[in-house]
C-alpha cells in the first residue's frame, strides 16, 4: 500500500464519519422533537415494521444491552405505546408489541420522520445516492470479511 494511498483511506474515514455524525445528530434531533428518546423511537419503528418481537431480538436489531432494553420498553410501556406479551410456547421468551396507542401514534410521526431524513439525503441526487448505497454496502462487506 502507497502513502497516498493509505491518505485516501484515511480521508474517506474521517469524511464518513463526519457525515454519519451529522446525519445521525440530524435524525436524533427529529426523533426527540416527538418527546421520546432516540433509542426509544429506534424501538417502536423496529416494532412498527417488523411487527411483535421478543425482546432479545430488539436488543440485537437495535444495538443496546438487554439491561437497556428492559428501561426502554418499561418507560415505552408506561406511555401506553406497547406491551409486553408471554410467549405461549416458551415462558422464557417475552414479546414486545405495539399497542393501538402506539400505532396511531407511529401512523401519525413516522411520515415526518422519513420526510426529515429524506430532506438530510437531498445532497445527493438520486442517482448519487444509489450509487452511494452500493458503494457503502461493497465497503461495509469488504470491512467485515476482514
Amino acid at each position: 500500500m502507497t502513502g497516498a494511498e493509505q491518505e485516501l483511506a484515511l480521508k474517506l474515514f474521517v469524511v464518513l464519519s463526519k457525515a454519519h455524525g451529522a446525519i445521525m445528530d440530524r435524525a436524533i434531533k427529529d426523533m426527540k422533537s416527538y418527546g421520546v428518546s432516540s433509542t426509544e423511537f429506534m424501538i417502536l419503528e423496529l416494532l412498527y415494521h417488523k411487527g411483535a418481537l421478543p425482546l432479545q431480538q430488539i436488543g440485537d436489531k437495535v444495538l443496546i444491552t438487554s439491561g437497556s432494553i428492559t428501561y426502554n420498553i418499561d418507560k415505552l410501556e408506561k406511555k401506553g405505546l406497547l406491551r409486553r406479551v408471554p410467549c405461549a410456547d416458551d415462558r422464557r421468551v417475552t414479546f414486545a408489541e405495539m399497542t393501538d396507542e402506539g400505532r396511531a401514534w407511529m401512523d401519525d410521526i413516522f411520515p415526518r420522520h422519513a420526510l426529515a431524513i429524506t430532506e438530510s439525503m437531498q445532497g445527493l441526487s438520486e442517482a448519487e445516492q444509489q450509487q452511494t448505497v452500493t458503494l457503502l454496502k461493497q465497503l461495509g462487506l469488504h470491512a467485515s470479511e476482514s
